[in-house]
């Protein structure tokens, strides 16, 4: 009798080719402890990545949150040159206010009044990420005609929380708005002054 190359696997007969056979007996699939350990592997890096994932979200919403507030503070200064008006800033913890001066129309009288000025933007601020300033008894900022601050000297604006972020503070001068970082922040004990927050 002549060997074709196929043989009965069992008393059903299947018949099957001895190549393939071999190919079929030699693939268990996997095993339930390789399972475990993959699945170990997979919860390990989840878990690690979730903690960074966190910390990532933190830094972000701080260095956005400050830098939009110095965005805003830009555009009122560059208002105040484009309307020849005055713009002020008022600022709280969680929210600043900024007003155009339109008191007594048209081009206002250079005194903030809150009920009679222009509201142009009130941005209110994530509690968690609070802000505060050098110099508490002064909540604003006021920008002339000319676009420079009427501050003596500098004021300091810090956002009150810990991440390690590459923009946390704002220092604005008479002719200057600028970011920087804080070298100790102010859960840390820090200070929020000029001396502390390092211009980038």
């Amino acid at each position: 009798m002549q060997d074709t190359g196929y043989r009965i696997q069992d008393k059903k007969t299947t018949i099957m080719h001895h190549e393939s056979y071999i190919l079929l007996r030699g693939s268990s699939g996997i095993t339930l402890v390789e399972l475990i350990v993959v699945i170990s592997i997979i919860g390990i890096l989840v878990v690690a990545l979730g903690f960074e994932f966190r910390d990532w979200i933190r830094k972000y919403r701080v260095e956005s949150q400050i830098k939009e507030m110095y965005i805003d503070l830009m555009n009122s200064k560059a208002r105040a040159m484009q309307r020849n008006r005055m713009h002020f800033v008022t600022l709280a913890n969680t929210q600043y206010i900024i007003y155009e001066d339109t008191n007594p129309a048209p081009d206002g009288n250079e005194n903030f009044e809150s009920a009679l000025d222009t509201l142009i933007l009130q941005r209110d601020l994530n509690p968690d990420y609070a802000l505060s300033w050098s110099d508490l008894g002064d909540p604003q900022i006021n920008f002339t005609k000319a676009g420079l601050s009427d501050l003596d000297g500098t004021k300091t604006l810090c956002c009150n929380s810990n991440p390690d972020t590459d923009y946390d503070c704002i220092i604005v001068s008479a002719t200057r708005i600028n970011l920087g970082t804080l070298a100790a922040k102010i859960p840390d004990g820090g200070a929020c002054d000029e001396e502390n927050c390092i211009v980038k």
